[in-house]
């Protein structure tokens, strides 16, 4: 899969399912000590991340999303084994209630 450097929410559920199906962990990442209701979030910690799988896909939100964008690159520098994405809309643009059906093909 190539990894392009912003998911939208919708993006962001639908790849975390069919990543994780492959056995790749997908983790939505709290930069702003907001954690967003009704999503799996973990707060930002170089340390901890950094000893994740090798390949696991890390997705950096802020409020609006422009603050992650813009550091993307520092985050990529400090994840090399893994692969950043930054939430377009951040925090503010989160649905709580919207979740993707399973796809029976």
């Amino acid at each position: 899969m190539k990894y392009p450097d912003e998911w939208t929410q919708k993006e962001f559920l639908q790849n975390k399912q069919k990543l994780e199906a492959d056995g790749i962990k997908v983790i939505l990442i709290d930069t702003i000590l907001s954690p967003i209701e009704k999503a799996d979030t973990f707060l930002y910690n170089p340390y901890l991340l950094s000893q994740e799988a090798e390949g696991s896909v890390f997705v950096f939100y802020c409020d609006s999303g422009k603050a992650t964008l813009n550091r993307l690159q520092e985050y990529k520098e400090k994840f090399p084994l893994h692969h950043c994405i930054s939430l377009k809309g951040g925090r503010g643009y989160w649905r709580k209630n919207m979740m993707v059906l399973e796809d029976n093909e």
